[in-house]
């Protein structure tokens, strides 16, 4: 038996942290899953192990009830046969009384020591059925942590690509701006120098005017 309970130890009450928190570990709810399948079937097979033991119980009582029964009813004959002279008969009772009677000791001796393993495996079962459940809210919680770090590995993508496509939309304004100052200075340029050419022009016919008139 405590071999048993040193294994229920070992196997389901073990430190879950101390698993969790290994380095080579790169998936804890995977890790985490698989540890609460093997604590569900370990506790499966002590609360099989309490229903055999609570079966077990049930017999003693039932065999100690019968003993105690015969032994009373050995005792009652041994007094009925002492009252009508059957020395024989009165014998035999008491010594079925106290064949009964040390069943029923014996009896009463091991439905005590049952009982106190089936308390010890209850104890142990609710232990067991306890720590599943601050299992199953740990892996809860780190599916919650998961979904988190998930979500914002997500947003931080999408942000970066905001900032990306922010960045790409005011690299182009900015080329924009410099085609258009660009364009602005030819357009400039191609004026200045159609204007100068245009007052050449005029120069040139004012002068061919003022010698046609002074000839």
């Amino acid at each position: 038996m405590n071999n048993f309970f040193n294994r229920i130890k070992n196997t389901v009450l073990a430190d879950m942290n101390e698993i969790l928190d290994k380095k080579e570990n790169k998936n804890p709810i995977g890790l985490l899953n698989q540890y609460l399948r093997d604590c569900e079937k370990e506790t499966e097979k002590v609360k099989q192990l309490v229903e055999r033991q609570l079966k077990l119980k049930e017999e003693f009582q039932k065999e100690l009830k019968q003993a105690e029964e015969i032994a009373e009813k050995r005792k009652q004959q041994a007094v009925i046969a002492e009252k009508a002279g059957e020395e024989e008969l009165k014998q035999f009772a008491l010594v079925e009384y106290t064949h009964y009677s040390n069943r029923a000791e014996r009896l009463r001796e091991s439905l005590a020591i049952t009982e106190k393993q089936q308390n010890e495996l209850e104890i142990k079962y609710m232990e067991m059925t306890h720590k599943l459940k601050d299992m199953h809210i740990r892996r809860l919680e780190l599916m919650g942590k998961e979904n988190i770090t998930r979500a914002h590995t997500r947003m931080e993508k999408v942000l970066d690509e905001k900032k990306m496509e922010e960045y790409t939309k005011s690299s182009f304004h900015d080329i924009e701006k410099f085609i258009e100052t660009i364009e602005q200075n030819i357009n400039t340029s191609y004026y200045k120098y159609t204007m100068d050419e245009k007052i050449a022009e005029l120069e040139n016919k004012m002068k061919k005017e003022e010698n046609s008139l002074s000839s």
